[in-house]
């Protein structure tokens, strides 16, 4: 389910630079986790901190995450430990007049909790759904179903968004009164954005299958 309560700041998700950066319209975070493509897993394995990369997708206030059932990050986030996710999505390099007030235009979201383990065989499938969903929504539809091998080897967390925070920076460069008076470097933003390109086929494709329709809309 979906909730229209405003973000809650937490100790732990409570901004302590850049406070006015702070996003608490919960549709902000909705907005961040649905566009990126990647999130970064952190939690603590054998006493050493450790960052990793992986594919998740959004349901509601829930966010799945998933891995190989050998992978050791999975087995140790299904023990109750704190994880924390992180989203981030850059939308210009901002060129200021002096080095120091070069910055970045982003949106960023920072979720903690313990993760949950999705046992349940149903909701495990719907989590595999929705992860497919949002980065090749589709190919649910379109491809090969999940085999029985296939599910019991992939493991799925569940996360609640209950503790998360937003960071903005958007618009112009901001500089120093003097550099604004007196400088002579250019100042402005470069825009950055996610592109996709024309489909490659797979080289074992005949040459007669085209490329289906729901591939085509995000080229």
């Amino acid at each position: 389910m979906t909730s229209l309560a405003p973000l809650s700041p937490t100790p732990r998700s409570t901004l302590t630079r850049k406070k006015n950066r702070a996003a608490t319209d919960r549709a902000a975070l909705y907005e961040v986790l649905d566009e990126a493509l990647i999130c970064h897993l952190g939690l603590v394995l054998d006493g050493s901190p450790v960052v990793l990369p992986t594919g998740y997708g959004r349901d509601g206030d829930t966010l799945y995450v998933h891995g190989s059932t050998g992978a050791q990050s999975m087995r140790a986030g299904a023990n109750g430990i704190d994880v924390c996710v992180t989203v981030t999505l850059v939308d210009g390099i901002v060129y200021a007049r002096s080095i120091n007030n070069h910055s970045m235009n982003y949106r960023s979201a920072v979720v903690h909790g313990q993760a949950r383990p999705v046992t349940d065989a149903d909701e495990k499938m719907h989590a595999l759904h929705v992860l497919t969903d949002h980065l090749a929504p589709g190919s649910w539809e379109h491809a090969r179903e999940v085999n029985a091998k296939e599910f019991a080897s992939v493991s799925v967390l569940a996360l609640d968004l209950a503790e998360a925070s937003v960071k903005i920076r958007a618009g112009d460069a901001v500089d120093d009164p003097e550099d604004v008076e007196n400088g002579t470097a250019w100042a402005g933003v470069l825009p950055v954005r996610t592109v996709y390109g024309e489909p490659v086929s797979a080289g074992y494709l005949p040459g007669d299958v085209p490329v289906p329709e729901h591939v085509l809309k995000r080229s």
